[in-house]
Parts: C-alpha cells; sequence; structure tokens
C-alpha cells in the first residue's frame, strides 16, 4: 500500500507562493489537505482523474490552483498569494482521504 509523500513545502513571506509536489496514488479522484496547528484535517482542493474537474476551498478559492499531470503520475498544488491563514502540514490523498495519512509538507507563512 503506497502512501503520498508531499514535497515542496517551505516558509514564505505573505504574499509569496510555492509549488507542492506529490504522487497520485492511481486512477483517481485527488485532493490536498491542510492540518493548521492545533485543528483538525480540513480540504484544500480536489481534482479528477482526467483534470476537467476541480475544487477548492472557499478559503483558497482564486490563490491555488491544483492540476495533475497523468503521465509522471504528479499532482500539483500552486499556491500564490500565501496568506498567514494558511500556515500548516499540507497533505495530499484519495478524495475523499483514506484514513492514514502519508507524510505532509510543512508550509510557513509569516507577515
Amino acid at each position: 500500500q503506497d502512501y503520498p509523500v508531499a514535497s515542496g513545502g517551505g516558509s514564505v513571506q505573505a504574499g509569496g507562493s510555492l509549488r507542492l509536489s506529490c504522487a497520485a496514488l492511481g486512477p483517481d479522484i485527488m485532493g490536498w489537505f491542510r492540518r493548521p496547528p492545533g485543528k483538525e484535517y480540513e480540504f484544500v482542493a480536489g481534482i479528477t482523474y482526467d483534470g476537467r474537474t476541480t475544487a477548492y476551498a472557499d478559503s483558497v478559492k482564486g490563490r491555488f490552483t491544483i492540476s495533475r499531470d497523468n503521465v509522471k503520475n504528479m499532482v500539483y498544488l500552486q499556491m500564490d498569494n500565501l496568506e498567514q491563514e494558511d500556515t500548516a502540514v499540507y497533505y495530499c490523498n484519495l478524495n475523499p482521504p483514506r484514513a492514514i495519512w502519508g507524510q505532509g509538507t510543512q508550509v510557513t507563512v509569516s507577515s
């Protein structure tokens, strides 16, 4: 059983950008999720296998873009105009997510 490993996080100032990556779990709907400090997992964005349908949390609409490359079997999250409230550990998973989470990547946004 594969557990996705997210990468690409880091520390940026508000207004900055980051691009997260992870290996897709197969021909299925994939999603990005995050866990802010002291809070539960929350949905960020999702994408169908063909990439034609995407969905976003209201808090990231217009700033984040989810995409996938099925040839490389990768899923991406382009995050622009980052805000302090985006600080969290970010994970990718199936959508709806499996109960077991893989390795996340820390995103820290400072003012």
